[in-house]
């Protein structure tokens, strides 16, 4: 894979929702198989691009891997002396000079998904497309996902994933990636309450809130319990008020930032 392809390869692991290594070859002093900018991706069971081969790209993918397998790595350099006086794991490579490689970790980011995109979802949505997530943004009002509407998030560094569902947009939980964060804020009561159930059913997701008042999450509890057939403790799953307490103010902006901060503290709480 040439060199100007990494951003692709790296693309792919993301898309697979997959950890994997960026390494670039930072330093060259003297000789060295490939020049400073060379780069090499490295994910579980495949690499894609060099670094020059040899020992140097073996010790990389060997190193890459632990990292990969480490909670919560830190970028690091390795540095690498290309004589015949040196014993290396992978081979002897003579070519005369020194190379340092920095390694940079590529984790998976955190998921989130915000079943109904009203006031606060797009709030919510304005704040999480800030940061290293995957967003998926569900409603089942279409004029909720135009185009205009969502301008707003033009400059995300998430990557967004819009779902229209105009009749069951719990379907969409089962596509979900294990350990994506559901946020419930439909416009329907009832919407939400089938999702409740839905997403108690659907395993592997990371937390579940709902927004709403103590007197909507204590119908819904009951009927989770009689109509749905959920114990105790898998209704305790379901989090609700969400957000961050003692938070004032009760506009959609002033909700979104409290339940964005409970959300950026799970996502720590998950590196470890």
């Amino acid at each position: 894979m040439p060199d100007k392809n990494w951003v692709a390869a790296v693309a792919r692991l993301r898309a697979r929702r997959e950890p994997g290594v960026l390494v670039t070859v930072a330093t060259v002093r003297g000789h060295a198989p490939r020049r400073a900018g060379a780069k090499l991706v490295v994910g579980r069971t495949e690499t894609w691009g060099s670094i020059g081969g040899g020992n140097i790209e073996a010790v990389a993918i060997d190193r890459a891997r632990e990292l990969i397998g480490t909670p919560d790595p830190e970028p690091e350099l390795m540095e690498f002396a290309l004589n015949d006086k040196v014993t290396n794991r992978h081979g002897v490579q003579c070519c005369g000079g020194a190379v340092t490689a920095l390694l940079e970790p590529l984790p998976v980011v955190p998921a989130v998904a915000i079943f109904g995109v009203g006031h606060v979802g797009l709030e919510l949505a304005r704040i999480l497309a800030r940061h290293h997530v995957d967003l998926h943004l569900v409603d089942s009002r279409p004029d909720m996902l135009a185009d205009d509407r969502l301008d707003v998030l033009e400059d995300a560094v998430a990557q967004i994933h819009v779902h229209h569902t105009p009749l069951l947009p719990e379907e969409v939980l089962v596509r979900l990636a294990p350990g994506t964060h559901v946020l419930i804020m439909t416009h329907d009561h009832a919407e939400d309450a089938a999702l409740c159930d839905a997403a108690l059913r659907t395993t592997g997701l990371g937390s579940i809130g709902l927004i709403g008042s103590a007197a909507k999450w204590a119908r819904f509890r009951h009927r989770l319990a009689t109509e749905g057939g959920h114990d105790a403790a898998a209704i305790d799953r379901i989090k609700t008020p969400i957000g961050i307490p003692g938070i004032p103010g009760k506009e959609p902006a002033a909700i979104a930032v409290s339940v964005a901060a409970d959300l950026l503290r799970s996502f720590g709480q998950d590196r470890h």
